[in-house]
């Protein structure tokens, strides 16, 4: 199919190569062998559209050639190429097949090895180079000519294959299908915190002038800059995750992949694409030229890159990327642990960060004492440094840790999730005077259903082999209340924060046999068809209460 195209367009370039040997002399042997390689070369080329931004998909070590033509013009007419790398760097030249030697050009954007040719044709060669470059950054060609003239773009890649863009113009008076860069296209990092950096950029041209067309998108990755946003989505999609075209980022709704995660906030879109290698995030903030990017992580060196994007023709330019390193995570602040002494923390659920306590063992044996209050807890205990206990606390727990005198113990607690938890701590070497009570197997409360009557129910708890105290409160709820006060019960409180009205009643009792450490009572003066809350607390040798779980029942209706 290729071939048939090269030649249904092998007249124009017969025509094309006629008019220009018109007003030349004869060559000789050696500049015919020249011309006719000229020929052949333009011969098995492609045409390049004007005006359109075209993908080429190279082969490596394989070069890939297209042309285009000029006419005769009195007038000096400029046209421009500009040619964008999507992964590796490429080498690319522009080569001209013309009859005179009025012409001359120059390139624009380039930092890497670039060659101007702007010299008379005395070379008896139909054909010559005028531009070569080699390397990966967006390269621009601005070149002026009046005479016909043929041109031939060849683009090689020698480290694998690849694609690049390449858009030509010869109307350079009907815009521009780029955004415009400022004067100045560098980002500058104004703010740098723990986890978040603060960038800002001058605005483009095209902003100024069609604000509703054009946007800003930041890139952020822990790898590398990237020089256009083609090469940036070739990275991400090399990584085994799909891209959602820029264009789609603001106008139209689409299918995240699994490895993608979406953020809408304040009219910003972020995607998140999590690979392997680190995660890319893409974020587009509108024309906003100034941008705190988040949920960075302390210590960590990031890459920035914006472009600012055409969503008419997705086509993007990319300002100078910056980078940053953010500040190191400060020391978390060590409360001492004393002997004895017990604390309650409250744990910041949406920080999610570790609180320390330190102890210095003054004995052999120790023992630390959990009680969780509230929420879910997760417990870290390391010893000179090296980790003893790790677990998520549930209820009551005892860690006893044999070690050497003056063994530093360091204990680290965090909320597992995202609401505030509590917890109450205690170190202590006195295996013989334990902080909370021995403890039954079952800390639930049971309701008899066949029991219960309008004005009365009997509930039942277990006890332990050691004589203890058991305090009783009720009190009424509403249906809408249950789920409220189950959650958020203080399971470290104790009867102090009760209404004295609430007290049922104080009772002890034990029995040796485990399995029989059973009691029972019945509550009446009941209201029918009420809720009512009953909680039982027990007392040990501290005094120290350890709250059961509380207990809704409900009175009959009708008796």
């Amino acid at each position: 199919l290729k071939m048939s195209r090269l030649e249904f367009y092998l007249p124009l370039h017969i025509l094309v190569a006629a008019c220009l040997c018109h007003s030349i002399k004869a060559p000789t042997t050696s500049s015919q062998q020249s011309f006719k390689t000229g020929l052949f070369n333009f011969y098995h080329s492609l045409i390049l559209a004007d005006g359109k931004e075209t993908t080429v998909h190279l082969l490596k070590d394989i070069p890939k050639r297209y042309y285009f033509v000029l006419e005769e013009s009195r007038v000096l007419s400029p046209f421009t190429i500009t040619v964008t790398p999507c992964d590796v760097p490429i080498e690319w030249s522009i080569l001209v097949h013309k009859a005179s030697a009025s012409f001359s050009g120059k390139q624009t954007q380039g930092d890497h090895d670039t060659q101007e040719v702007s010299k008379s044709q005395k070379s008896p060669s139909m054909v010559s180079t005028i531009f070569n470059y080699k390397g990966n950054s967006v390269e621009t060609y601005i070149g002026m000519s009046s005479h016909a003239a043929l041109y031939m773009l060849e683009f090689l890649s020698t480290e694998r294959d690849t694609h690049i863009t390449v858009y030509l113009t010869t109307d350079t008076t009907s815009g521009h299908l780029y955004p415009e860069l400022p004067m100045d296209p560098r980002i500058d990092v104004v703010g740098i915190g723990h986890t978040t950096v603060t960038l800002t950029w001058k605005h483009s041209p095209s902003v100024l002038q069609h604000q509703e067309s054009i946007q800003y998108c930041l890139l952020v990755n822990e790898k590398h800059n990237y020089k256009s946003l083609c090469a940036a989505e070739t990275a991400i999609r090399s990584s085994g995750m799909k891209l959602p075209p820029t264009l789609a980022l603001s106008l139209f709704p689409y299918l995240l992949e699994p490895q993608q995660v979406m953020i809408l906030s304040n009219s910003e879109l972020s995607i998140i694409n999590k690979a392997s290698s680190g995660e890319v995030r893409q974020i587009c903030v509108g024309t906003k030229n100034t941008y705190t990017v988040p949920a960075l992580s302390p210590s960590t060196q990031y890459y920035f890159d914006v472009f600012v994007v055409n969503l008419l023709t997705n086509a993007s330019a990319a300002y100078t990327g910056t980078f940053a390193r953010t500040l190191e995570e400060p020391a978390p602040k060590v409360m001492e642990l004393k002997d004895g002494k017990v604390i309650q923390l409250v744990l910041d659920g949406k920080k999610q960060k570790f609180y320390s306590l330190q102890y210095q063992a003054r004995h052999k044996k120790i023992q630390f004492a959990f009680q969780l209050c509230r929420g879910q807890v997760q417990v870290h205990i390391t010893k000179n440094g090296k980790t003893v206990a790790s677990e998520n606390l549930s209820g009551l727990r005892y860690f006893s840790l044999k070690g050497k005198l003056l063994d530093t113990y360091l204990v680290q607690l965090r909320s597992t999730e995202e609401s505030n938890s509590s917890v109450k701590v205690q170190v202590s070497p006195h295996f013989h005077k334990p902080l909370f009570p021995l403890l039954p197997e079952s800390l639930k409360i049971k309701s008899f259903s066949k029991l219960r009557t309008c004005n009365s129910v009997t509930i039942a708890w277990l006890g332990t082999q050691e004589e203890s105290k058991y305090c009783m409160y009720k009190r009424r709820i509403e249906e809408d209340q249950v789920w409220r006060e189950l959650q958020s019960a203080d399971r470290c409180s104790g009867p102090e924060s009760r209404h004295k009205s609430e007290k049922v009643l104080c009772k002890y009792f034990y029995h040796l046999n485990p399995q029989r450490a059973v009691t029972t009572e019945t509550i009446k003066g009941l209201d029918a068809g009420t809720l009512y809350l009953f909680d039982v607390y027990l007392f040990g040798p501290s005094g120290i209460p350890v709250r059961y779980h509380s207990k809704v029942v409900k009175t009959r209706k009708k008796c």
